[in-house]
């Protein structure tokens, strides 16, 4: 015979004091653990959704990092003649020579300075990320020391706003145009025209070349072509594989994330158990006589473990919602590909929550597992005389 959880529920009631406490050290357990988890699928998703199936790169061999890598323009001469390209109204070949350099601003609000990717491109590149929209101002325009940037880029750093000029290469920049990253990468770049730059900074070479193919069939063939041709010596990926592979940048938050949060749940495991101890040593005689009325053993192990399951869950949906208001709230992190900032939003997905609640399960079970056992097999005679 089971015993009815409105047994539970109530004793939970009696000892409201340390039934709140216990709950509260489990919530704040599992909120450093959404934490991590919501900044982890913030990154995630601000590279997996970047780039379109269709686009393709093309690196030089062995660089893992548009940084590394350069192209030459014979190289680049090469790869607009390749079969399998797509091709604008104009008929000109979807292929963009592009270069990526770090440059070093400061922070908006005073708390230092970090290096921002800015990514000089042709204005075919504008065509191969159509999901990237202008909110304001205008593109830049070719020759010229202009640039547009990101949203994020104008709110956290310092003279990135429209209308402003950032110091770099061999002079100011204006800023004519703010654009939405559409959440994806491209959140923490500063767009300028390529040719400009190569002039700025004495490189008259690419970092890589981001081409269209005309379908995914001609995007798989470009990929192993360019990878196969001995006279580029280059290496093809699809778009979207190249910035799959930064999210490694997370790897440092995985690690202390969990390293804490282990720790933090092993306190919270005690916390519990201390808590389910106290509950059977002050319910001894309701217990025994729990065992008299034909309760069996089972049956109260199972209450107990169920009592403990209750305050992590009721400890669990209160960490969700003392997170929610940081839900979207944007921040950046060092990528350790380009070795700049990159700029996301956390993220409080579905996943995120169903995995917090299952960890705060998982720790109401544990801590609650050695109480209830004791609960179970004390003896009648003495829990009665006591």
């Amino acid at each position: 015979m089971a015993i009815p959880i409105s047994y539970n529920v109530r004793n939970l009631r009696l000892r409201l004091g340390a039934t709140v406490m216990t709950a509260l050290g489990i919530a704040l357990t599992v909120a450093i653990a959404i934490f991590i988890m919501a900044l982890l699928s913030g990154l995630q998703q601000a590279f997996m959704t970047t780039g379109n199936p269709l686009n393709v790169m093309a690196m030089r061999k062995g660089s893992d990092s548009e940084l590394s890598s350069i192209i030459s323009r014979e190289q680049f001469g090469v790869i607009k003649a390749l079969p399998g390209l797509a091709k604008n109204s104009q008929g000109d070949p979807l292929a963009s020579g592009e270069m990526m350099v770090a440059i070093v601003l400061p922070r908006s609000d005073g708390t230092g300075e970090t290096n921002v990717s800015v990514r000089g491109m042709s204005p075919v590149g504008f065509e191969l990320r159509p999901e990237i929209k202008l909110l304001e101002g205008r593109w830049f325009a070719a020759g010229q020391r202009e640039v547009v940037v990101s949203r994020s880029i104008s709110k956290r750093f310092a003279n990135a706003g429209m209308g402003n000029t950032l110091q770099f290469g061999k002079g100011s920049w204006t800023v004519v145009g703010i654009f939405d990253g559409a959440g994806t990468a491209h959140d923490s770049e500063i767009w300028a025209d390529v040719n400009q730059m190569v002039t700025d900074f004495d490189r008259p070479v690419f970092s890589s070349v981001v081409m269209q193919a005309s379908d995914a069939v001609a995007a798989d063939a470009l990929s192993n072509r360019l990878s196969d041709d001995q006279r580029l010596k280059l290496d093809g990926m699809s778009e979207n594989s190249y910035f799959a592979k930064q999210t490694k940048s997370g790897a440092a938050i995985k690690f202390v994330g969990t390293l804490v949060a282990i720790i933090m749940a092993i306190g919270s495991c005690f916390a519990a158990m201390n808590t389910m101890y106290a509950a059977v040593a002050y319910r001894g005689r309701e217990i025994a006589t729990l065992r008299v009325l034909g309760f069996s053993r089972p049956s109260i192990l199972t209450s107990f473990v169920l009592e403990a399951l209750l305050i992590s869950l009721v400890g669990g949906l209160v960490a969700v919602i003392l997170m929610l208001p940081f839900n979207g709230l944007t921040t950046g992190t060092s990528n350790q590909v380009t070795f700049s900032e990159v700029i996301f939003q956390m993220r409080m997905t579905p996943a995120v929550i169903a995995i917090a609640m299952m960890f705060a399960a998982i720790m109401g079970v544990l801590g609650g597992v050695a109480p209830a056992w004791h609960a179970a097999r004390q003896n009648i005679l003495a829990a009665l005389r006591g």
